[in-house]
């Protein structure tokens, strides 16, 4: 297994993968490709078993009005094969550690049982447009006290309205 940073050969590769991770979901895939599409800052890895994309990980950047206040993990996908075998557990320890995630805010929609493992934490501030009440919403590395919302890239929302996060589910935004 090797992790490496997403390259445009492999970018076809990861939207097949989203789809196989997300059934029934082609949101995922499709923001992925429109933030390629537009140029968008994303800090991207993908996780190779035997020349296959297994597992993907994605970063954008967050926003207060127009200033870049951080980065949001969104999505973090693993083929379904490979699921419950540590690939997805090893793809967001290693993003971790990367200097361009080190020094930023990060903000994730997801399972807070999954994500509090990394040191996430429940976020009050700022708020998470696509989760009322912040149930799902979490933070690392975030010290805001001001009140906003939270702005993602635009793609975010043209893509199509993203589903909420039920169960045990690790969906990311």
């Amino acid at each position: 297994m090797k992790i490496q940073k997403l390259t445009t050969e492999n970018r076809p590769k990861v939207y097949a993968l989203l789809r196989r991770a997300f059934p029934g979901s082609d949101y995922e895939a499709a923001l992925v490709q429109k933030l390629h599409e537009n140029g968008r800052a994303v800090h991207e890895w993908v996780c190779i078993h035997v020349g296959k994309v297994i597992a993907y990980i994605a970063f954008s950047n967050a926003y207060h009005g127009n200033e870049v206040c951080g980065l949001h993990l969104a999505p973090m996908a693993v083929m379904p094969e490979f699921q419950k075998q540590g690939v997805g557990l090893e793809l967001l320890r290693f993003a971790l550690r990367q200097e361009a995630i080190t020094s930023q805010p990060l903000f994730v929609l997801g399972e807070p049982g999954y994500y509090k493992r990394f040191g996430f934490e429940p976020c009050n501030m700022p708020i998470c447009p696509f989760d009322k009440g912040n149930a799902h919403f979490l933070s690392m590395r975030n010290s805001t006290a001001a009140s906003f919302i939270v702005g993602y890239e635009p793609e975010f929302k043209t893509v199509a309205v993203p589903p909420r996060p039920q169960g045990k589910k690790r969906r990311a935004r």
